[in-house]
């Protein structure tokens, strides 16, 4: 007999907002939506526009799929973090501004539906164990590299939360202790190196001390607009500058995950974010660094490959997380 409930899954990053309709069992995401965060705008217009986006992915879903009204059984919601879970709070996110911000329920009471938070990176780690690459391991490491560098962690089918809801935050752990620093205010955090502002950073340190590239002429002159996508672009046209920019975030990214490796022993860790596309490019010297410093054990256990869900993994990850949280096992 087919299941015909569906969860509510929303993903709420530094950048963009992602929602959509996923089946209880799994599935195609239906009614899908996504639209720029633009937390600059204040926190309830961020809110008010994530609760415009649910009603109409449900609308939509509910035309493709013929859902009924009492299908909906409830939201997961990813969100960056540090997070309280149990109260449905965002404690602090430096990439958004907001502190102490009940996320949980100005979703639920206003959509009329029970919902639960989780940590973005969390929720994209548990979609690619449900439905993504990690479907056939029982462990994994998920990096989110985006506006930020999330992490999440599943160990026996389950996401490890820790003593206080902040495991996995790979992001701010210290690579170089009197490094850059970091929007949390620390110094030498990874999240100040691999994620997507840092390298555009870098890239643009290299273009002001003299280095020859062409991403001074794919961003038309302007060093502010280039980004980690720029790099990517020049990548693809053959400019051994952006190359060497991937090299070096390859490497920084490898001593992060080697240390995650020698700790946790994972089956697979999954890269996602759009410096994915640089491909083996970023891949290749990702892998090298993390055998250079990894035990041999843990890093020939561990498979190093990238999101098979992409965009999808944190809304499928937030659908997942609320069937968890409310109604057990996945399998």
């Amino acid at each position: 007999m087919a299941d015909d409930r569906y969860i509510v899954g929303v993903d709420l990053g530094g950048t963009s907002i992602n929602v959509g309709v996923v089946p209880f069992g799994g599935g195609p995401v239906l009614g899908m939506r996504s639209m720029p965060t633009e937390p600059g705008r204040g926190a309830k217009s961020v809110v008010d526009r994530m609760n415009g986006m649910i009603r109409e992915a449900m609308r939509d879903a509910r035309r493709e799929a013929s859902i009924p009204e009492s299908g909906y059984v409830g939201i997961g919601i990813g969100s960056p973090g540090p997070l309280d879970r149990a109260s449905g709070t965002v404690i602090e996110t430096p990439n958004l501004g907001w502190r102490n911000f009940p996320l949980r329920d100005l979703i639920a009471n206003e959509m009329g539906l029970d919902a639960v938070l989780d940590n973005d990176a969390n929720a994209a780690a548990l979609g690619e164990y449900w439905l993504g690459a990690g479907k056939d391991v029982d462990s994994l490491l998920a990096l989110t590299l985006g506006t930020g560098i999330g992490g999440g962690i599943v160990l026996g089918g389950r996401v490890y939360h820790g003593a206080s809801d902040v495991a996995g935050e790979v992001g701010h752990m210290t690579i170089d202790p009197t490094g850059r620093r970091c929007n949390c205010g620390n110094y030498g955090c990874l999240e100040a190196y691999a994620s997507g502002p840092a390298i555009a950073a870098r890239a643009v340190e290299g273009l002001r001390s003299g280095v020859a590239s062409a991403l001074p002429e794919l961003a038309e002159g302007d060093l502010s607009e280039v980004t980690a996508e720029t790099v990517y672009q020049a990548i693809v046209a053959g400019d051994l500058y952006a190359k060497e920019v991937m090299r070096e975030t390859a490497a920084f990214l490898g001593t992060g995950v080697a240390n995650l490796i020698n700790i946790l022993n994972p089956a697979m860790v999954v890269i996602s974010g759009g410096v994915t596309r640089a491909g083996d490019h970023l891949f290749e010297p990702l892998r090298g660094e993390v055998r250079r410093r990894a035990f041999r054990q843990a890093a020939d256990a561990c498979r190093i490959v990238a999101s098979e869900l992409g965009d999808m993994a944190g809304v499928i990850g937030a659908a997942a997380t609320y069937r968890v949280e409310r109604f057990g096992e996945l399998d």
